[in-house]
């Protein structure tokens, strides 16, 4: 493991799988002399990706691709990343990643599954292997790879800069709107069954203009964003800026931000990267892997509570004893009612509370 120059990581999952391997990455880089390091990633992460530093190139899979042309996809790949590689890293368990990680690297670690009837024939095929742990945090699973290489690591999310160009533009777009201190309220995810109702979010925002501080309203072009953009009320002291910055914009306005409120999604992660304050509403999703990470703990949270909060971070979820299942929904319906059972007044009092006694 010690001639090592060309590394792949391989993370064929969401977002914030590849937001939170930045850890892992950054520490491969400074370890290493002259390293080069390209990911492979599917294509709906792209944007991300390209804003991770430290990586050389970056290899896309696309889903859309594969049901068009079954087999044309993997051979451009399978030639683009044939046995060019030291070492690859792959950071799931699935049987297409694993078998990336074999056909390009002379050296492979990967996660794998507990299962012996899923796992047998990646345990006899890799260089090293750990499990998936699914009742660890995604942080702590992506950093086991490091322990192969022997590489002093501290448990820490770090973040990703946004250029100076980048900020300056959205300083001086924020002078132009007169937007002093704010927060941000974030009310949209990836999935609808991880979104905060339409009456209860607008009531949520209704109650936090009444701060003395901006509340700025964020989210993408898609469709989504979107439609929640559609079904916002005006309220004084609120700014909507649904679709109105690019993710680089986004993350150098929320390292601005005094506080983040919304929902478990990205966002969120970006946020307790920048260590800001956090009020995060969670649905269906499981604490264990996915809870805000702690940078000052250097740990999360794996008790489900109505309310909860560790160092800078507070958690709501609904009082109900299927929480959290970690389904898409009610029995997997896309619908979870768990987030019509988080009042909005518990979640306006806890952002007042920090705020009133912060400014003290």
């Amino acid at each position: 493991m010690k001639n090592i120059n060309k590394i792949l990581i391989i993370i064929q999952r969401s977002n914030g799988d590849v937001f939170l391997s930045l850890s892992l990455i950054r520490y491969i880089y400074e370890h290493y002399n002259n390293i080069h390091i390209d990911l492979l990633i599917n294509e709906d992460t792209a944007l991300l990706a390209r804003l991770i530093p430290f990586v050389t190139n970056i290899h896309q899979f696309s889903y859309f691709k594969k049901s068009e042309n079954k087999w044309s996809q993997e051979k451009e790949l399978v030639k683009k990343i044939y046995k060019k590689y030291d070492l690859s890293i792959n950071l799931t368990a699935s049987d297409r990643s694993v078998l990336y990680a074999l056909i390009s690297g002379r050296k492979t670690i990967s996660a794998i599954e507990e299962s012996y009837i899923k796992s047998w024939w990646k345990k006899i095929f890799l260089s090293h292997y750990y499990y998936f742990d699914n009742s660890k945090h995604i942080l702590l699973n992506n950093l086991e790879s490091l322990n192969f290489l022997d590489i002093y690591h501290k448990q820490i999310q770090h973040p990703i800069q946004a250029s100076k160009i980048t900020i300056y533009d959205v300083k001086k777009k924020l002078k132009s709107m007169k937007i002093g201190k704010f927060f941000i309220f974030h009310p949209s995810a990836q999935y609808n069954y991880k979104i905060y109702p339409k009456k209860l979010r607008n009531e949520l925002i209704s109650q936090l203009s009444t701060l003395d501080v901006s509340i700025l309203i964020t989210g993408a072009k898609n469709q989504i964003d979107i439609d929640i953009k559609k079904e916002l009320n005006t309220f004084p002291n609120v700014f909507d800026l649904i679709g109105e910055t690019s993710l680089e914009e986004y993350i150098a306005l929320s390292e601005l931000s005094l506080a983040y409120i919304g929902m478990d999604t990205l966002n969120m992660h970006i946020a307790a990267a920048q260590n800001k304050r956090i009020f995060a509403i969670f649905g269906p999703t499981k604490l264990s892997m996915w809870s805000p990470w702690s940078n000052q703990l250097k740990s999360a949270t794996k008790v489900n509570l109505p309310i909860q909060t560790y160092n800078n971070i507070t958690i709501f979820q609904a009082d109900m004893p299927c929480v959290a299942c970690g389904e898409a929904g009610c029995n997997n319906s896309g619908i979870s009612e768990c987030l019509d059972n988080i009042k909005p007044k518990s979640i306006f009092t806890q952002v007042e509370k920090w705020y009133r006694n912060d400014k003290l």
